[in-house]
């Protein structure tokens, strides 16, 4: 593990170090790149002050590292259990395989089970096998096929 994870709430003080990730995340693909700092401002400020979002960032030695984002979605089916879906797993590529990745999924994860979520919801691309392998390592399933629908393709 690398030294001395910390995972916090995202603040509007992030949005440099979560426009950063994102464009990593983006892997080079125009239409994934997040929106300019100018528009993600108030963008970030409405997901940090929504109670149903779980924006988390990683920091070692103070930097931000990792992200993770959740949504907690209300539900009337499993005797009104609560479902969860998870976004935007990013860790700097420096700080991959340290470590930084688990503890912000399972923070996350125990986020979720205290919401009293029935289930977690994580898409990843088929192409990614090794983002596969991680979340099989932290006791997630491949259970069903996912669909998607883009509009802006």
């Amino acid at each position: 593990m690398t030294e001395s994870v910390s995972v916090r709430r995202a603040q509007p003080a992030d949005l440099d170090s979560l426009l950063a990730l994102y464009t990593e995340l983006a892997e080079g693909r125009d239409v994934s790149v997040p929106a300019a700092a100018p528009a993600a401002a108030p963008i970030l400020a409405a997901i940090v002050a929504d109670p149903a979002r779980h924006l988390r960032v990683a920091t070692v030695g103070g930097k931000a590292v990792g992200s993770v984002d959740m949504v907690v979605v209300p539900n009337v089916t499993h005797h009104g259990r609560p479902w969860a879906v998870v976004e935007n797993v990013i860790v700097a590529e420096a700080h991959r395989r340290t470590g930084v990745g688990a503890c912000l999924i399972t923070v996350v994860l125990d986020e979720a089970r205290a919401a009293g979520c029935y289930k977690v919801l994580l898409h990843s691309g088929k192409q990614r096998t090794w983002a596969h392998s991680f979340y099989r390592s932290l006791g997630f399933e491949a259970v069903a096929e996912g669909f998607k629908f883009y509009f802006d393709r």
